[in-house]
């Protein structure tokens, strides 16, 4: 089993994750529908987040008791979250601009810009699997504690999901291949088919579990199946901005309440730990793991860099049959998913 559902708090657990999946996206689609709503999500609310994090650590340096103590101080503290907080809202903020055409959003050079801010992302996530890769091997047993005092289990299985992280960079294809939808809801991608999409939620999946354990079953299921459910039923080539704006959605949520996922009746902790932890899935930093069962880990790892290497194999094939640089161009023309994404092109 890939999570401890079980038990005395399973209803809790199985009800928060489908809060936080329809949360989702219900929020996406208020975010994605009108200017308003886009402006307010990623724009106003990340602007007063802001002024937030720097009080509390600016109070925390002059060692104020309620900022020092503060959920946000203790319990997301990483350098990983802020840059994927910062780096999903840039990538939300950019695809509004491209897809209302706002200012350098109308330029042709411009749309390579969802190729980079997602590289950036996917990097960020890559250098966090080979840092724990590093610490685990440091270690005596392989586990390790974060910065936020979560103990972490690295091994072979980072490495293979870091590798399968440069390989799912490599699959994005059609860099320019970017429009605006019909009523300019959307900003489409095309050659973003549901083989990527397959291949990077399995990578993306295999980071959480393995990073960021005790919120995994949000950040890593609920989070992923959010945007994947949009773009599958309504919003056809749409996926990577519902990524975007669910994930940073997400990443604010998870910033200011870490106690949801955390220490409360709804936290989920992964196979890994096996019994260690009691039952709501507070992870007590004292209390060193005794044993590990990271059997999941590795067979998600071994899936990961399989479906990314297969999917590149793919890309490389039809680039060659066509001719055609598949970064450069279009390459999956003619397939149900690009043609039904570029029927509700303008």
């Amino acid at each position: 089993m890939l999570f401890q559902i079980y038990g005395a708090f399973s209803a809790y657990k199985l009800l928060g994750w489908l809060a936080a999946f329809l949360g989702l996206v219900i929020l996406n689609e208020i975010g994605r529908r009108t200017k308003f709503g886009g402006i307010l999500i990623f724009v106003a609310i990340p602007l007063a987040l802001t002024v937030y994090f720097i009080a509390i650590y600016a109070a925390a340096a002059k060692g104020a008791e309620w900022a020092l103590t503060n959920p946000t101080y203790v319990h997301m503290n990483s350098w990983f979250h802020y840059a994927k907080l910062y780096a999903a809202d840039c990538g939300c903020i950019g695809f509004m601009m491209l897809k209302y055409k706002w200012g350098i959003g109308a330029k042709e050079w411009f749309k390579p810009f969802p190729f980079i801010i997602v590289a950036i992302n996917i990097l960020i996530a890559v250098g966090s699997d080979f840092e724990s890769a590093i610490k685990g091997a440091m270690s005596v047993d392989g586990w390790w504690l974060s910065s936020e005092g979560v103990w972490l289990y690295g091994g072979w299985w980072n490495v293979l999901n870091g590798i399968a992280g440069i390989l799912n960079i490599l699959c994005m294809t059609g860099w320019w291949g970017i429009y605006s939808s019909k009523g300019r809801q959307d900003m489409l991608w095309p050659d973003m088919t549901w083989m990527f999409i397959l291949a990077y939620d399995i990578w993306n999946f295999e980071y959480t579990y393995l990073n960021l354990p005790t919120h995994s079953w949000y950040c890593g299921l609920a989070l992923l199946l959010a945007p994947t459910f949009a773009a599958a039923v309504w919003n056809k080539g749409g996926w990577i901005q519902n990524r975007a704006n669910t994930l940073a959605i997400w990443c604010m949520f998870a910033q200011v309440v870490p106690a949801f996922q955390d220490y409360s009746k709804f936290s989920v902790l992964p196979s890994v730990y096996g019994d260690t932890y009691d039952a709501v899935g507070y992870m007590d930093a004292s209390i060193r793991p005794i044993t590990a069962h990271p059997q999941a880990q590795g067979v998600i790892a071994i899936a990961s860099i399989v479906t990314n290497a297969v999917v590149l194999a793919f890309i490389i094939k039809r680039s060659i049959e066509l001719k055609r640089n598949p970064y450069r161009n279009e390459i999956w023309m003619g397939t149900k998913d690009y043609e039904e994404a570029m029927a509700r092109a303008e």
